[in-house]
């Protein structure tokens, strides 16, 4: 998988675990659970800007 499809998967899964987390907007689980959508949102965008290292082959 490349890096882009990766970040892109992240944000997706961040995109939906925070749609579930704002339907169970009761008390600390909803708050909890979107929270936790949203941080992966926040990393999958951030991996999307970060720069790739290569090695170079011999």
């Amino acid at each position: 998988m490349k890096a882009t499809t990766t970040s892109l998967v992240v944000t997706g899964l961040g995109i939906a675990v925070t749609a579930v987390g704002a339907a169970l907007v009761r008390g600390n689980l909803g708050a909890g659970v979107t929270g936790f959508g949203a941080a992966h949102v926040v990393l999958g965008v951030l991996d999307m800007f970060r720069p790739s290292v290569r090695k170079a082959r011999p």
